[in-house]
């Protein structure tokens, strides 16, 4: 049975998604024992620096356009079942090569030349509309997208479904995660009210102790601290989701 795949997408930067990615990625390895790859799509490679990784040469950009066999680039990192497939600065130029390569199925292509090895494979995927972010569309099977509480990311969010809408052939899940929720803020509150059902992760500054710490928040944090919680729970969410479409 290959991997299932889980991007975590937004149109915005900002919203928590490198963060969400990594500690995904780990739940998957630790907390459902599952052979995961973190594939690291943007340019910035801040999941490539908190999984211990530095962003040196310019071949992941080669993986893409099948120069260097992707394979050949995974590295493992300090957890148990959780690898690397790092990023580099060649990345900052994705949307330009998959727009040259005209290939509308590249990314999932490879991420099916990866899927033997791996039982969850998520992807960091950098912001933005555009072609890289179609060719993530039909590469996953489900696609998390962190939402700040408030109008802007409520806006970017319906851009991200109207768009999605709009394709033809077979439509990717969209999973709506509240992301950097401060309960003390009116207007968070009222849109967890307006969604109770939607999953929610809090604001809280152990996520920002990670890059320091350069590990998933779950490497450092108590099993019982409320962000590894809420990242706990979110997995479930995610890996009951993902049974339903087998």
């Amino acid at each position: 049975m290959s991997a299932q795949t889980i991007a975590v997408y937004s149109l915005k930067g900002g919203v928590g998604k490198t963060t969400l990615a990594v500690n995904l990625a780990w739940a998957a390895a630790t907390l459902s024992a599952r052979r995961t790859l973190l594939w690291d799509l943007d340019g910035q490679a801040a999941a490539t620096w908190i999984l211990g990784h530095d962003a040196g040469g310019r071949e992941a950009g080669a993986a893409i356009r099948r120069e260097v066999e992707a394979k050949r680039l995974v590295r493992p990192t300090a957890f148990e079942r959780l690898d690397l497939l790092p990023a580099d600065a060649s990345l900052r130029e994705l949307d330009v090569a998959f727009h040259t390569l005209d290939k509308k199925k590249r990314l999932a292509r490879l991420v099916d030349d990866l899927a033997g090895d791996y039982d969850r494979i998520v992807i960091d995927c950098p912001p933005g509309l555009t072609d890289t972010s179609d060719q993530i569309m039909r590469a996953a099977d489900l696609v998390v997208v962190p939402v700040i509480p408030s109008a802007l990311s409520r806006r970017a969010l319906d851009t991200i479904t109207a768009h999605v809408q709009k394709k033809k052939g077979p439509k990717v899940t969209l999973a709506p995660v509240f992301s950097m929720v401060d309960r003390r803020r009116l207007l968070h509150r009222e849109a967890l009210a307006q969604h109770p059902d939607w999953p929610a992760i809090p604001m809280a500054s152990a996520f920002e102790a990670m890059t320091e710490r350069r590990a998933p928040l779950g490497g450092f944090a108590s099993r019982t601290s409320p962000g590894v919680e809420a990242i706990a729970a979110l997995w479930r969410r995610v890996e009951n989701a993902l049974s339903g479409m087998r």
